[in-house]
């Protein structure tokens, strides 16, 4: 591997995890210049089948899959879990996302590598857990949503319960996965020893919805669902305008004067509905009133001028194609060009980490399945090239790079 100058150059990471949250967990150490050997079936990561496709490959596959190296090994083998063991003894890092008991049944728990390398860092991702009456229970953003409260705290007051729009129960797993490898990375600098990070869905769901448990476990009451607004404060939330929609956080006295001043109304400031921000969510609908009215012979565009030049916080709903094609966006390498296995460019997001000590992040392509077998089989196992083929003509490893898309739903 080229050396990246990166904070995790030197680490290595062997990868069983498919889909989503696993592989977002590695493809992010991965950003940060960790060697991450990604262990597929036979079959490839389920998530190679998903589109939306481009040229062939997954768009989905490669965001999660970026800059990792792709060794196919047969797990029901036994000698392809003497090859894994083996890989694994030299890794700094494991990450998977098995149901609990699975990897030990494929050879790969955290009991038996860690016997082989003390010094390992064993990330579990899972929808439960590996204890708990949930624990072997399978799951899915949506049933995680569900669940935790997500949904039922999402949507309009007299609504449904709303799903997010995004699987936020699987990145947000990934991203505390990362974190919790990297904590445990930093213990064992200092005592040698590796430790088993074990991650649930579950729990990483309601810790994102951090607000909603802090209100729950001060007052015991679950909060209701509210819309568009804060269920504390007002104003704050969308509001309509001619041709759109528009948000304002006010959440201080100093911010209302400067709106009540901007709506062309100074004296809603002196209001005593209006008086703390307590008072102001007690008559949100008056608020909501006053602002739409203003609002409805206004542009979006217009609303946040005239807002934002008073000082208010204030920005237009967007699409996430006007979110990612703005020059905020662009100025951030939110998205960096890379090149595709066809040589031809391909957009993948980038680490949202900056070091003023180190440069830009690394992101290239997602490999194809079995890329790097044999590279991987002959620099750190020393295997020769006639042993590595006595092994894929027994189906044990896979060393050719065609891509078997076959659509499946993951729903």
């Amino acid at each position: 591997m080229t050396v990246s100058r990166l904070p995790l150059d030197g680490i290595r990471v062997i990868d069983f995890s498919r889909v989503l949250a696993g592989p977002l967990c590695s493809a992010l150490l991965g950003d940060l210049g960790a060697d991450v050997i990604k262990i597929e079936p036979p079959g490839g990561d389920d998530y190679r089948a998903i589109g939306p496709f481009t040229r062939g490959e997954s768009g989905l596959f490669s965001a999660m899959n970026r800059n990792k190296r792709s060794v196919v090994i047969d797990l029901k083998t036994a000698d392809g879990q003497m090859l894994a063991q083996s890989l694994c003894a030299q890794a700094d890092v494991v990450v998977e996302n098995f149901r609990p008991g699975v990897a030990g049944r494929l050879g790969i728990g955290y009991e038996t590598l860690s016997a082989q390398n003390p010094a390992l860092v064993y990330a579990s991702v899972s929808g439960f857990g590996q204890t708990g009456p949930e624990s072997h229970r399978p799951a899915y953003d949506i049933i995680l949503q569900a669940l935790c409260g997500l949904m039922d705290a999402t949507g309009a007051p007299d609504g449904e319960p709303t799903l997010v729009g995004d699987s936020v129960s699987d990145v947000v797993s990934g991203i505390f996965a990362s974190w919790g490898v990297l904590a445990a990375l930093v213990a064992r600098d200092r005592t040698g020893k590796g430790t088993h990070v074990d991650v649930s869905m579950f729990d990483a769901t309601l810790n994102l919805t951090a607000a909603l448990v802090a209100r729950y476990a001060t007052t015991g009451v679950a909060q209701s669902r509210v819309g568009n607004r804060h269920p504390t404060s007002a104003p704050f939330g969308a509001y309509r305008a001619s041709d759109g929609h528009f948000v304002v956080a006010v959440l201080n006295n100093k911010l209302f004067g400067r709106l009540a001043h901007a709506l062309g109304h100074p004296e809603l400031a002196d209001d005593s509905r209006f008086a703390n921000d307590t008072s102001r969510c007690a008559h949100e609908a008056a608020l909501r009133a006053c602002i739409e009215q203003w609002a409805e012979t206004r542009s979006v565009a217009d609303v946040n001028a005239a807002l934002s030049a008073a000082g208010i916080p204030v920005a237009p709903i967007q699409t996430i194609q006007q979110a990612l094609d703005s020059e905020h966006a662009r100025m951030r390498g939110v998205l960096v060009d890379t090149v595709a296995a066809d040589g031809s460019t391909l957009r993948l997001p980038a680490q949202p980490l900056k070091f003023s000590a180190y440069p830009d992040t690394r992101t290239t392509r997602a490999p194809r399945i079995g890329e790097h077998t044999e590279t991987v089989l002959e620099d750190l196992l020393g295997l020769d090239t006639k042993a590595i083929a006595a092994l894929a003509a027994s189906g044990v490893v896979r060393t050719d790079v065609t891509e078997i898309i076959q659509e499946k739903d993951l729903a």
